[in-house]
């Protein structure tokens, strides 16, 4: 699998491209390849690894550019990291023409990443209506499985 991430505004998928699609269709092209990924994963190394309905998994390893002044991994990159699995779980259930967006989210962090630790993050839609969804995360490390961080989601759920 190589994911593509989006190097200009041109280079990203389109809001056409975005709105003739599913959530869950965007999901898979988007792991595929088929579509660029975040700009975003790329500059804090993480990607979507698996696409189910409900459920959307990273992977990801923080590198040297993403700790705070004390040199541990910045709670910034747990956030942008779950913000990110969270919202794309909730993405499979929204029907063509229908988009997200992060209504708020908390983050509980349970222990430290290391730099260079691979760690993998899941997304897991608990309620997905009209206008709102919620969504659940969490942090695991891939060698250890021991739990990282969790977090929840509220998304509004809009017309574009």
């Amino acid at each position: 699998m190589s994911v593509f991430f989006a190097q200009t505004l041109d280079e990203m998928a389109s809001r056409d491209d975005l709105l003739g699609r599913s959530g869950m269709e965007f999901m898979q092209d988007m792991l595929a390849g088929r579509i660029s990924a975040a700009p975003l994963a790329a500059t804090l190394n993480f990607k979507v690894t698996e696409v189910l309905d409900g459920e959307v998994t990273f992977e990801g390893t923080p590198r040297v550019h993403c700790t705070n002044p004390m040199r541990g991994v910045h709670g910034g990159w747990y956030g942008a990291l779950l913000d990110s699995v969270m919202g794309c779980a909730v993405m499979t259930r929204l029907p063509k023409g229908r988009v997200y967006t992060t209504l708020e989210y908390k983050v509980n962090l349970t222990r430290a990443i290391q730099i260079g630790q691979r760690v993998q993050a899941k997304g897991f839609i608990d309620h997905v209506g009209r206008s709102t969804a919620t969504a659940r995360g969490e942090v695991r490390g891939l060698e250890d499985d021991k739990l990282y961080a969790t977090a929840t989601t509220t998304c509004l759920i809009l017309d574009p």
